[in-house]
């Protein structure tokens, strides 16, 4: 059961860089998805992790050496080479583009996420009973909502506000849910379950609509949230319904997606450096569009072949520490 798990990894990063894609798509309205890709990475994520054996010092060692050697190449070129912009040489500049947050909010939310969810693993009663660990995570979060969150105007899906972690965290734990699920029950491929998934994605969208048009509803934004955790369930339930046939596919296509899949971070880094300029091109639809995906996949590749290197040399001195 991790056929399912390579298609949806992929599928978050062809939504999270089709939403970077305003100004290449005639309409911009189509340049969407990235919070869907966010928190369908997160679930992912959580589903991938559930099963924690190591102490918390080595396993969130494995967790900084799994991403921060890409951040730090990719933002070490694209500053070399002007793409990104440093104020001023210093210790605290260096912290912020390097270490904590880093130009990537993913960075920043998954490492700050790392020690609660390892918390929650660790607590065996927890794990047992992730439905309610994840209610009662929904009740502080409301509260927090309630009691401290601006709401005069929509803005709660800014991936750069700290509240979005509530989001990322809860779909954290919707992605160990199944995982601890799929232990005990098996998940059937059932024509309701898509078409609970088309409706609940029309409530998201809909819903992201009219918070943005409406001001005067703004005090409920919310509900959105919990509309794409909703939406993040019934994707998860359907496409786990059918990992025996994604297996099936052509080896073209599961080669295709496997790549996007064991690429992700990269593709989602390098991204952010070349938006500008290969916009600023002035090329027509669809040249734009393909000249940029060609670029961010050349250049993922390119990282992904560095990140393999460095991480064989790390790996030798990691093996001491974490055996």
């Amino acid at each position: 059961m991790i056929v399912f798990i390579n298609w949806l990894r992929a599928l978050a990063a062809v939504l999270i860089t089709n939403s970077h894609y305003d100004g290449i798509y005639p309409i911009d309205l189509l340049a969407n998805g990235g919070l869907i890709g966010d928190v369908l990475f997160f679930a992912v994520s959580g589903f991938c992790l559930c099963n924690i054996k190591l102490r918390f010092d080595k396993w969130y060692l494995k967790r900084i050496v799994r991403i921060y050697p890409a951040v730090i190449i990719i933002t070490a070129v694209y500053l070399i080479i002007g793409l990104y912009k440093m104020d001023a040489f210093s210790v605290s500049n260096v912290i912020k583009w390097f270490i904590y947050p880093t130009n990537y909010h993913f960075v920043a939310s998954i490492m700050i996420l790392y020690v609660p969810f390892y918390i929650f693993m660790k607590i065996k009663y927890i794990k047992n009973h992730i439905a309610p660990a994840m209610a009662a995570v929904a009740v502080i979060w409301i509260a927090v909502y309630v009691l401290l969150y601006d709401k005069s105007t929509y803005h709660i899906d800014n991936v750069r506000e700290p509240m979005i972690r509530f989001l990322y965290f809860e779909a954290m734990l919707i992605g160990a849910y199944f995982r601890i699920r799929a232990k005990e029950h098996s998940y059937e491929n059932k024509w309701f379950n898509w078409i609970l998934m088309i409706v609940v994605f029309g409530i998201y969208f809909i819903s992201k609509i009219v918070f943005t048009r409406v001001e005067t509803i703004s005090a409920y934004q919310i509900v959105n949230q919990f509309a794409i955790l909703a939406l993040l369930y019934f994707i998860f339930r359907c496409f786990i319904g059918i990992d025996g046939a994604l297996g099936k596919t052509p080896k073209s296509i599961n080669n295709a997606v496997g790549y996007l899949s064991k690429t992700t971070l990269e593709i989602y880094l390098v991204q952010y450096g070349i938006l500008i300029p290969v916009k600023g091109l002035g090329l027509a639809f669809p040249i734009n569009w393909i000249v940029l995906t060609a670029v961010i996949l050349a250049l993922s590749f390119v990282l992904h072949l560095i990140v393999k290197l460095v991480n064989k040399v790390i790996d030798k001195g990691m093996m001491k520490i974490v055996s």
